[in-house]
């Protein structure tokens, strides 16, 4: 059973069968882009400082898996803390993985993944489960191949009104309020460690061009074609310095959410 109500699903689409995870034009333009662009860039620097935490509570270099890692750059990052694996249902996105020299990684869904029980210390799943009409089933399966004690970390998309035409060509199915992110996950049989929005510097920019792009009817093929390479170290850096107030603070609202949570039994 998925935590998905009515009145999150996206209202002009209810009820649409669409493929799961993104489109697959997509994945060429996020190969393309996510080394630099500056929303990947400052995320990446704020998965950082959570994973750094989260692998402070394991001796020596924990197996993580990414759950949906896409083309890669994901595991670049993982692969910093630990044995890292991936796994996505798009073969072209784990074909642009092994371009980037990750050969462990593996084609199958997030709600049945292709792995043993207990088989990890940390399951990172970044924009992944909002592409899911089943998030539970998918976390219930990131607690499954868990060891006991293991962690998960969770990054989403946030709000509803912040729908844009990047949820579209994702394919996306909602976006979460967090108190709505931290219920699916404890009914997964986890326990929330730390819950908090993210990216609050752009908060209102993004509101205000997401506006502007559906009253005008713009459909550029993806948001991230709308990008000023000249502006993506400056944007990611101020970005990802959002990371030191998140290492002290809970944000009360942003484009994303963030969770960290323990494997309960």
């Amino acid at each position: 059973m998925s935590s998905v109500t009515k009145n999150q699903v996206r209202p002009a689409e209810v009820g649409e069968a669409l493929p799961q995870g993104m489109q697959e034009h997509t994945y060429p333009i996020m190969y393309e882009v996510e080394d630099a662009h500056w929303w990947y860039a400052g995320r990446r620097r704020i998965i950082r400082s959570f994973l750094a935490r989260v692998c402070r509570n394991f001796q020596g270099r924990p197996r993580i898996l990414d759950v949906g890692c896409g083309t890669g750059a994901n595991l670049e990052l993982l692969a910093e803390f630990g044995e890292t694996e991936g796994v996505d249902i798009s073969q072209e996105a784990l074909a642009f993985c092994r371009e980037r020299g990750f050969g462990n990684v593996r084609h199958g869904a997030a709600e049945r993944l292709p792995h043993d029980d207990s088989t990890f210390d940390v399951v990172t799943a970044l924009d992944v489960i909002e592409h899911l009409d089943d998030d539970l089933a998918s976390l219930r399966e990131m607690r499954r191949v868990l060891r006991p004690d293991g962690r998960v970390l969770l990054f989403v998309p946030a709000f509803m009104f912040l729908w844009g035409v990047q949820d579209d060509v994702s394919n996306h199915r909602r976006r979460y309020k967090l108190k709505e992110l931290e219920r699916v996950v404890e009914r997964a049989g986890f326990e929330v460690e730390r819950a908090t929005y993210a990216n609050i510097t752009f908060f209102a920019p993004i509101l205000l061009v997401r506006t502007f792009m559906r009253l005008a009817r713009l459909r550029p093929p993806s948001e991230f074609k709308i990008n000023v390479p000249a502006f993506n170290g400056v944007l990611g850096r101020v970005f990802g310095a959002e990371r030191f107030w998140l290492s002290r603070l809970n944000f009360p609202f942003g484009v994303s959410a963030l969770c960290v949570a323990r494997r309960k039994d």
